[in-house]
């Protein structure tokens, strides 16, 4: 079976900043996979390659063997960082919405999960706060059965007593023929779910290992090499 995502030899600029250079990357399905590194690392710039939203200066990324674009839209399901839902839509209206955009999109799972969050659908967005404006984004994301859930800091927004709902809601709800990639900077809230962790550093991949082999090999918890990677 083809690898659900493939990047080889990936390059990306803005102007002459260089933001990725040469990162190769196969993601197998049935995985979670930690994309892990401080702000500026290019951990967002990475995803958005991914989703088609922007195009590699040099290099290739297929989903399923196509290349990004268009085409893989459909089999990629994107949280992004921000918001980019409308305040004056109500969650019902939004879950409408993705239900006619998406073909794969399970309109009873996401009401089923809005009610396990104690979230009234009848209500406007911008009467929420900003933490459950983002579980509905994570909601409406994991409604779907894609092959591959990009999630840029699903937990960075919400308190951390949530965090540990929201991961077993992405556990419990994603397509398990699928992977997920989580970016992220909390690496101690997420390290539980993860099998395997992918390091980046100025855009550089540094390490891109299981997490057991991380435990085995070099005796320490991902959070703690992770400090010590970027402790200069």
């Amino acid at each position: 079976m083809n690898s659900i995502l493939e990047c080889s030899h990936v390059n990306k600029r803005f102007g002459r900043k260089e933001v990725l250079h040469d990162v190769n990357i196969q993601i197998e399905p049935g995985h979670i996979i930690g994309l892990l590194g401080p702000n500026g690392s290019g951990k967002t710039t990475l995803i958005k390659l991914a989703c088609g939203l922007l195009t590699p200066s040099e290099g290739d990324i297929r989903i399923l063997g196509e290349p990004a674009g268009p085409s893989s839209k459909l089999k990629i399901a994107y949280l992004p960082d921000k918001s980019c839902l409308s305040d004056w839509m109500k969650v019902s209206q939004i879950v409408d919405m993705f239900h006619d955009f998406y073909s794969n999109f399970d309109r009873i799972k996401a009401y089923e999960m809005l009610g396990r969050l104690d979230i009234d659908p009848k209500l406007k967005l911008k009467t929420l706060s900003k933490g459950t404006k983002e579980k509905v984004q994570l909601i409406l994301v994991m409604s779907r059965k894609a092959d591959l859930y990009l999630l840029d800091e699903p937990i960075g927004g919400v308190d951390p007593a949530a965090r540990d709902y929201i991961l077993q809601t992405i556990l419990t709800n994603y397509n398990e023929e699928g992977s997920i990639l989580i970016s992220t900077h909390l690496i101690a809230d997420v390290e539980q779910v993860l099998d395997r962790v992918i390091f980046l550093k100025e855009g550089r991949v540094v390490l891109d290992s299981s997490v057991d082999d991380i435990r085995i090999q070099n005796r320490k918890s991902v959070d703690e090499l992770f400090r010590e990677v970027f402790s200069c």
